[in-house]
């Protein structure tokens, strides 16, 4: 993935502003920054959604708003933040909607049978006491799970990520993100994240990218860019930035102090 001086503009005024930046195959890239920073319009432009209005996104050397959709969908997979409404179909039927771009008209599959890879799918996300269950039976952090199933069965080489722990707790937040880093290592899957938490972000990402009024502001490995001073510029308050006790990746603790937020 390449994005070279990439700019995006709504009616209601310019979101992006000459971002550049590049993603190897297998990487964890993350893209953090304040609300309104233009995080979740940049993760459109990756997906093919929005066309900028300046500047080109690359995906595998392709204009990514030039990839047609269904073929994008057998490589590609996007999970949200609220990924599932309440629905009435059971689990298993969700999940099995991911192989919906490998099927033909008749719902059948060029390469047979998916079932045992959804079976694989439920095991591993645990899900085999919910599988017959309705979706509008489950609680926000089983809904979230099963969304992981399904953009699973898709068997993507790229996966973006629009804050998918926003509304789990931390167990589910960990748990989640966990469950994505060893399907990335085992599958060498390119995973772009938009994170809000900023340890998640700094735990799991290899790189990240920090925006700030649809600017880049720094990209680098995390001890790289989550620095105080450049947190207090951005974030508008004080950190505390810590290296981890297990894992020495920089970690923020937050006090009181620091200078008002702008809106």
């Amino acid at each position: 993935m390449q994005a070279e001086k990439v700019s995006l503009a709504y009616a209601t005024g310019q979101v992006l502003h000459d971002v550049s930046f590049a993603v190897a195959a297998g990487e964890s890239f993350g893209i953090i920054g304040p609300n309104g920073s233009g995080k979740s319009s940049l993760l459109k432009l990756i997906s093919g959604v929005l066309k900028p209005t300046a500047g080109e996104l690359r995906l595998e050397g392709r204009p990514a708003h030039l990839h047609p959709r269904r073929s994008l969908a057998r490589w590609m997979a996007v999970l949200q933040q609220d990924a599932l409404p309440p629905l009435d179909f059971t689990v298993r039927e969700v999940i099995e909607m991911g192989r919906f771009p490998f099927q033909n008209w008749l719902g059948d599959e060029r390469n047979g049978d998916a079932r045992q890879l959804i079976d694989t799918i439920v095991d591993r996300l645990q899900l085999q006491e919910l599988q017959h269950r309705s979706v509008s039976q489950l609680s926000g952090g089983e809904r979230q799970r099963v969304a992981l199933g399904k953009v699973m069965a898709q068997q993507p080489r790229l996966l973006l990520l629009d804050e998918p722990t926003t509304y789990l707790d931390i167990g589910y937040q960990v748990q989640m993100m966990e469950w994505i880093r060893r399907w990335q290592q085992e599958e060498e899957l390119t995973v772009v994240a938009v994170l809000h938490d900023l340890n998640l972000a700094a735990q799991y990402c290899g790189r990240l990218l920090l925006v700030q009024a649809g600017r880049v502001v720094s990209i680098g490995q995390p001890e790289e860019v989550i620095r105080p001073e450049l947190l207090e510029r951005v974030y508008g308050t004080q950190p505390i930035v810590l290296p981890h006790p297990a894992t020495g990746v920089p970690q923020v603790l937050l006090h009181g102090g620091g200078a008002e937020h702008e809106a």
